[in-house]
């Protein structure tokens, strides 16, 4: 069954899917990878996204410049006083002012330059402070005790930074710190990755933390692609193991993940963004190769 499955993840019309199983599953390395990597670039999905783009940098015209959507989004997202990601922005002399910096749009961003190559620019490394400065990983328990942080960037939105951290700004924030090489991480984005970490691992990644016989999110139990402003146990299970984080805690996650494995050794697709983006990818329903390579990428890095 397994060597099947590798054969379907290996088709040539997901290039994408291929790349990533080469790399995670057969353990290729990137430099043996160039064959594939250039496949991505010349897919009909990729050329059919780039050739929409706007010169300028956003989409909606004719430019193959992912260059200049990296620089379109810093230039109209990024806030430079908090060095967080918004929504919304306004200029005051000539540089752009949030009104709408949140966690996990700001984490995506990040996790996105980074893959873009952006990691060393100072515009970057400003919006990785703004994580390890302001976000949070606590559960509710210190505002008996007053240690709910207040301030500017605290008491704009009840939902992001409320008196319980936003489950979905903990998890875009540690994905856009994985994605920063081992050795390049600092001290304060070592600190900021074991800190949201050990707020998963103390809900069991989608238990209650102060009752673990109960689902908080249910819906983190149905695994989608892509996910953008939300997550799954999937997309957080990746996470731990590209960290290699070995727990306990870990084990209802990894068994959810092998429970929900199809007789025929897929995943199928349970939430979809599908119908809300330029382009849908896959069937919602159906088996989908992006999460069965995710799953069986965890699966293996915990010897499942």
């Amino acid at each position: 069954m397994t060597e099947k499955l590798i054969d379907w993840l290996l088709e040539k019309e997901d290039p994408s899917v291929r790349y990533f199983t080469m790399l995670k599953l057969l353990d290729k390395t990137p430099d043996e990878l160039t064959t594939e990597r250039k496949a991505i670039m010349e897919s009909e999905l990729v050329l059919d996204i780039l050739v929409r783009q706007n010169p300028e940098g956003y989409w909606g015209g004719r430019d193959p410049g992912i260059r200049k959507a990296c620089e379109f989004i810093l230039e109209h997202c990024w806030d430079h006083e908090s060095g967080g990601f918004s929504y919304t922005m306004s200029k005051k002399d000539g540089k752009a002012l949030s009104t709408g910096v949140i966690p996990c749009l700001s984490g995506n961003m990040v996790f996105s330059l980074i893959r873009l190559g952006y990691l060393d620019a100072p515009r970057l490394q400003r919006a990785i402070h703004f994580i390890t400065k302001y976000q949070r990983a606590d559960d509710g328990l210190e505002e008996a005790s007053g240690k709910i942080p207040h301030g500017w960037m605290y008491d704009r939105f009840e939902m992001c930074f409320g008196s319980h951290s936003c489950f979905m700004g903990v998890a875009k924030a540690l994905k856009a710190l994985t994605e920063i090489p081992a050795e390049k991480r600092d001290a304060a984005v070592t600190e900021k990755i074991g800190e949201l970490a050990e707020f998963f691992l103390a809900h069991h990644l989608f238990k209650k933390s102060h009752d673990l016989g109960i689902v908080s999110r249910p819906g983190w139990t149905k695994f989608g692609f892509p996910l953008m402003y939300q997550t799954d146990v999937l997309e957080l299970m990746d996470l731990f193991a590209r960290l290699g984080i070995e727990d306990d805690r870990l084990h209802p996650a990894i068994r959810l993940i092998r429970d929900k494995r199809l007789d025929n050794g897929t995943w199928k697709l349970e939430n979809t963004f599908n119908g809300k983006m330029m382009f849908d990818i896959e069937k919602k329903g159906k088996p989908s190769k992006w999460n069965t390579l995710r799953a069986m990428n965890v699966l293996k890095a915990y010897g499942q």
